[in-house]
């Protein structure tokens, strides 16, 4: 395990991925990208709203078919930063400091049981404030 810093750590040997509506080859700097699979497919989505419910579970307002991309390349603790405006966990989001490339793995479509509805939406904010 590498160390960014005292809080977060990178899971060295672990694949990370990154999800997108866009068919891709390349990351550019800036981009996000996480260890975590199935939060990488939530994104491929565009969510606005991403929930992870008390059991690990993925709730999202995506709407949109996308695809799930693995780097494929080596990242190490000088290619990323922990995003500086994440909503996620620590270590859950990361941004890019160079151009990387991908590999696709899947396309991805939208889940029923993964989708919130508006109703949703909104306890989660009044259960936010």
């Amino acid at each position: 395990m590498s160390t960014i810093d005292d809080e977060v750590h990178i899971e060295s040997g672990c694949p990370w991925y990154h999800g997108s509506p866009l068919e891709l080859t390349t990351l550019q700097e800036g981009s996000t990208i996480t260890q975590q699979r199935d939060l990488a497919r939530v994104f491929s989505h565009k969510p606005t709203v991403v929930s992870i419910e008390d059991d690990g579970r993925l709730r999202h307002n995506g709407k949109l078919p996308g695809y799930l991309y693995e780097i494929a390349e080596p990242v190490g603790p000088d290619d990323v930063v922990p995003h500086p405006r994440t909503t996620m966990g620590p270590g859950d989001e990361w941004l890019i400091s160079r151009e990387l490339q991908v590999r696709l793995v899947e396309a991805t479509t939208v889940r029923a049981e993964e989708t919130l509805s508006e109703d949703d939406i909104l306890a989660l904010y009044v259960r936010r404030s």
